[in-house]
């Protein structure tokens, strides 16, 4: 990359109000474009349980990390991780006392536009939106951390609809703000108001239109997300409230199971994870894990315990499922557990608590104490092959890591980096 091409990328950034820093690729490096093929549209990716696709990934990490391709910095305060669709990555923030979504170039990290859509707020543990956007099409899904709900443009981010579902739900909001990432489902949009029979809502994603609200569920929002899996026939939305597990029928919104055990009183955040008709749930502060099988008659689904354990209290950082077994952190230690039979494999301190994304055979670790780092996703033993620091920015790294079209994409606060883990 020429003198002259950085200085137009950067007067670019800078009229944008983002400021980028763009790393030189070395000369024998050709730039190759990223494509749909490595595309991370939502909330823990393709099928929201934090895996990609992707292979000829970097196996280890020279001590300084891979290498940065770009970084920029101006995106706020805020947690949430980023979604990647064709040549634009698409990111929550904040920009003068509001929550914004940005769209930006996913080769150099520009600023394509901004889109302010309802004011910020912030707690003790730090302001800005919480949730990641669901891209669908030329359409992109985005909840704040008070409630508003947008569809907007993928070309130009203009607002097609918008709703509060906490007023317009009768919900309240929770004591670390709303979290959860829309769900995209056919013609539907999934969210969890938390509202007096509507626990959860389905609305017309074309729309915003009420499809219908969960008459049976009024459960206060978790921080978790939603996910949704043909079970035995079965369309079904599974969630993790503030008070339990459930599993709603997709058609109507009829609550079938709702399974307590796994909850705590203080903050449920993990993203269910379903395979073969079964689902697992986790929470912290002294709680654990549970595997339910899930079994359907009649056009209904029920749910019963296969085990529970406490050697899975994920706070935040979910857990992903890799060849039968689980990998997340057990409070602050990076634990491996059987699926099926809930027995540890094995555990280590890592990088300390924190979040973890898979792909090609190596568990993508961030921690939260600013700590990036590369695994082998093994049930045999934890084996480290690369980490780095990244920037202390004030409050804790808990943006999840994302790799999408040969690159790892980190976001602290109000900076994201692109860094290039293509194997040569």
């Amino acid at each position: 990359m020429t003198v002259r091409r950085l200085l137009v990328l950067c007067a670019v950034a800078v009229a944008a109000g983002v400021a980028v820093s763009v790393v030189p690729e070395p000369p024998a490096l050709a730039q190759v474009p990223e494509s749909r093929t490595g595309d991370w549209p939502q909330w823990r990716g393709p099928d929201r349980n934090g895996l990609s696709a992707e292979t000829g990934l970097l196996d280890a990490w020279p001590a300084s990390g891979p290498r940065v391709v770009w970084s920029v910095s101006g995106l706020g305060a805020g947690y949430g991780s980023v979604s990647t669709s064709g040549d634009r990555l698409f990111v929550q923030g904040t920009e003068r006392r509001q929550s914004v979504v940005f769209s930006l170039n996913r080769a150099n990290g520009r600023r394509v536009w901004s889109t302010a859509v309802g004011s910020t707020r912030g707690n003790d543990k730090g302001s800005g939106p919480r949730g990641t956007p669901t891209v669908d099409g030329d359409r992109v899904y985005v909840l704040t951390e008070n409630g508003d709900l947008a569809c907007l443009g993928f070309e130009d981010g203009a607002v097609r609809w918008h709703r509060n579902i906490l007023d317009d739900f009768g919900g309240r909001n929770i004591s670390w703000l709303m979290s959860h990432s829309p769900l995209v489902d056919g013609g539907a949009l999934i969210v969890t108001p938390g509202g007096r029979n509507a626990g959860m809502v389905a609305l017309d994603k074309m729309t915003g239109a009420t499809i219908w609200t969960s008459d049976e569920l009024s459960d206060a929002s978790g921080y978790a997300s939603p996910v949704v899996a043909d079970v035995q026939g079965v369309r079904t939305y599974m969630t993790l409230t503030a008070s339990a597990g459930v599993g709603l029928r997709a058609s109507d919104g009829k609550l079938m199971w709702r399974y307590r055990r796994v909850a705590n009183g203080t903050a449920n955040v993990t993203t269910p994870i379903f395979f073969d008709d079964k689902v697992f749930y986790t929470s912290a502060y002294g709680t654990g894990a549970a595997l339910l099988n899930l079994t359907a008659e009649g056009g209904e689904v029920s749910a019963s315990e296969i085990y529970f354990t406490r050697n899975m209290q994920n706070h935040h950082g979910g857990v992903v499922l890799v060849d039968g077994h689980l990998y997340g952190f057990n409070n602050s230690i990076l634990t491996a557990l059987d699926f099926e039979t809930g027995e540890r494999a094995w555990r280590d301190r890592s990088v300390g608590k924190g979040a973890v994304t898979y792909a090609d055979g190596h568990l993508y670790l961030l921690g939260e104490n600013n700590v990036v780092g590369l695994a082998e996703a093994s049930p045999d033993g934890y084996r480290e092959t690369g980490r780095f620091r990244i920037e202390d920015r004030g409050w804790p790294s808990w943006s999840h890591p994302v790799v999408s079209g040969g690159r790892l994409y980190i976001r602290n606060q109000g900076t994201l980096a692109s860094y290039d883990i293509r194997a040569r």
